[in-house]
């Protein structure tokens, strides 16, 4: 400036020596700063702040803080002192501003190269940490495998326990029978260059085993759907060999339709074939994984429901006719049973089947396609869907009551298929088997020209239990009544030996074995017999024995029983009452939906078709396949879980859970 020119500041001597104060200060301290300076100096003064374009890190606190720059100027000692101290009031950061240009340029010139320096650094390292970067991910797999393996084998370290000498541990651990020449040679191999063999001796153990069973990719899904209502107890009986065949059926009677079971067998049938693709196998969307992993499974639904929507004679809620009907109508017009002016009054029209011609015989394969024309299609639909649903549910409780004889043997309680497993069967066979043995017994004796005529099975039913006869109603046969009567005595007289017999002989065997034999022999000796050491329980085992206890137990198992064979029964409606959704819900939106665009001709149809389908398809898919299809697997794992598992299956063990790198490598992250 002219100061500087007129050589005002060359020589610091002089009183009039100007003086610098450089430094930064935050934004929002500059309006204080500067009226404080202004007050305190009395105007003699120079400031100019300018802010910065770049945030720079905080000193003290290292963070990135928007700064504004300020230099004074003033002359005097006296000055200079209060601008110093208000300087430090504000807490600014200052820096030396030499007196001289040329030393003011060298320190910028110097500030510049370090600043040079520091870029040069900072790329350099960058690009260092860029390469290390690049080799680390390369072998990053490799160190999170190492890394789990290493965690894994010290935390079954850990679970070892060291010998008397420190020399080696001790593990005590399950081992399936069939592996053990595997296990020996695997100690053999892994203790070859040490100094103690490695070994293994098989120890009894009054902790129940685990539970293993093999599984593949077929049968996870169907074990998965067992294991997650209780894992079989060690030798069980595992439902999940039969859950392969009846929860596909099950699930099939209530989706039942040809098209909607085809759009999930090709479905499922695309996720089989692309098995071994990465992107669909390591996916970890947890929906997906769910699907993917039960992807067997949901072909088998599709596949039933194809099997059983043929046999409704369903396809998207429109029947087929691959066969000519049974059903015929010329008859009734040659017998001029129908003529004009009857079609002219009449809204509906019945066709007697007792008219010769008229129905020439069922069907080849499934329902009539005729029925879909019916007036009185949901009346012949429910009563028969009704009929097969507790056809089939008494069949399914049946065959898991048969299965808890398997139990009993495996477990030596034959006992308990005198006094359990026979009066269980008598009580549900004498009541609801006879039912299925009306509804067959009707459907056999009784054609359709005899439909006026056929009694009443639930009439029948209800009967039997009163032990009364209705005239209106006739029997199915001779001697129902006495039949009838005696099926009823004997539900009856199976309750209390299904109540009492159990409890009774474990209190009989448990007293028999206390008097077996006295303390003292003949000959004088307390010694025990080898036969009561051999197979003769301990005296603290055989005092833990409740008759009371044993006897609420199989109260409460009796109960539970009797009374879930006709809730049981009853909840196996469920399979019509979802078959009859399904098949409204279908209807309704062919009716609201695509019969609306079948109505359009021409190529204006053709456009108002398209975009129909496309709403049709998508309601299709979300409605019926997904939301329906979820439903109907709910229900259909309900009737398992409730109605077919608590027959036989305790649920009560726990699954073995073998060390292995490689389930720990493929484990999901947490």
């Amino acid at each position: 400036g002219p100061m500087e020119r007129g050589g005002l500041i060359l020589d610091p001597t002089e009183p009039w020596c100007i003086f610098f104060v450089a430094g930064v200060v935050h934004p929002w301290k500059v309006p204080s700063f500067e009226r404080l300076l202004w007050r305190a100096c009395r105007g003699y003064i120079i400031v100019d702040f300018r802010e910065m374009e770049e945030r720079l890190e905080h000193p003290d606190t290292g963070e990135m803080v928007q700064w504004t720059v300020f230099l004074i100027s003033y002359w005097g000692d006296q000055i200079g002192q209060k601008v110093k101290k208000i300087c430090d009031c504000f807490r600014t950061q200052t820096f030396a501003y030499p007196e001289s240009t040329t030393e003011r340029e060298e320190i910028l010139q110097g500030l510049q190269g370090r600043i040079e320096d520091i870029k040069s650094v900072l790329s350099q390292t960058e690009a260092f940490l860029q390469q290390l970067l690049m080799r680390a991910v390369a072998v990053l797999p490799q160190w999170k495998v190492r890394v789990r393996k290493c965690k894994a084998v010290q935390m079954v370290l850990n679970l070892c326990s060291p010998s008397v000498t420190d020399k080696c541990l001790i593990a005590e651990a399950w081992c399936p029978v069939a592996k053990l020449p595997e296990l020996q040679s695997a100690l053999r191999e892994g203790g070859s260059g040490s100094g103690v063999d490695s070994f293994y001796n098989r120890l009894p153990s009054s902790t129940p085993p685990p539970t293993l069973f093999p599984i593949n990719s077929f049968t996870a899904g169907f074990q998965n759907i067992v294991d997650a209502y209780g894992v079989a107890s060690y030798r069980e009986v595992n439902p999940a060999v039969y859950t392969i065949i009846t929860f596909p059926f099950l699930f099939a009677v209530m989706f039942g339709d040809v098209g909607h079971g085809l759009l999930m067998t090709l479905a499922a049938l695309w996720m089989v074939l692309e098995e071994k693709d990465p992107k669909l196998k390591n996916n970890s969307n947890e929906i997906w994984r769910m699907m993917f992993g039960g992807r067997y499974l949901i072909l088998l639904m599709g596949l039933f429901s194809v099997y059983t929507g043929a046999i409704y004679n369903e396809c998207f809620s429109r029947g087929l006719s691959p066969f000519s009907s049974g059903w015929h109508v010329n008859p009734m017009f040659k017998i001029n049973r129908w003529n004009s002016s009857v079609l002219e009054q009449s809204q509906y029209l019945a066709m007697d089947p007792v008219v010769p011609g008229v129905f020439t015989g069922p069907y080849p394969f499934g329902i009539d396609p005729i029925w879909g024309m019916a007036n009185n299609k949901l009346t012949f639909l429910n009563s028969y869907k009704m009929k097969m649903s507790v056809i089939i549910g008494v069949i399914h409780m049946t065959f898991g009551v048969c299965l808890s004889f398997f139990n009993y043997k495996h477990f030596g309680q034959m006992s308990s298929v005198f006094l359990v497993l026979i009066p269980e069967l008598f009580f549900m066979l004498c009541l609801f088997g006879y039912l299925v043995f009306m509804v067959f017994f009707k459907w056999i004796a009784y054609t359709p020209d005899q439909s006026k005529i056929a009694p009443s099975i639930l009439i029948h039913f209800i009967d039997m239990f009163l032990f009364t006869e209705n005239s209106d109603n006739p029997n199915l046969y001779t001697g129902q009544m006495v039949v009838q009567k005696i099926l009823v005595v004997l539900a009856l007289c199976s309750v209390p030996v299904l109540l009492f017999g159990k409890p009774t002989y474990e209190y009989m065997t448990h007293k028999k074995r206390r008097h077996r034999r006295p303390l003292v022999a003949d000959n004088g000796s307390i010694n025990a017999h080898q036969g009561e050491v051999e197979g003769g329980t301990s005296e603290e085992e055989e005092e833990e024995f409740d008759a009371a206890d044993a006897f609420m137990h199989q109260g409460i198992h009796t109960i539970e029983y009797c009374l879930g064979c006709i809730s049981n029964t009853a909840s196996y409606l469920r399979l019509w009452a979802l078959s009859l959704a399904h098949a409204q819900l279908s209807e309704v939106l062919w009716v609201m939906v695509m019969r609306i665009a079948l109505k359009w001709q021409g190529y204006v149809g053709s456009a108002v078709l398209f975009v129909v389908f496309c709403f049709f398809a998508l309601l299709t898919v979300s409605i019926l396949l997904v939301m329906e299809g979820l439903s109907a697997f709910l229900h259909a794992l309900r009737l398992h879980w409730v109605e077919f598992q608590n027959k036989f299956y305790s649920g009560a063990g726990y699954k073995l859970s073998p060390f292995s790198f490689s389930s720990l490598i493929n484990a999901p992250a947490i």
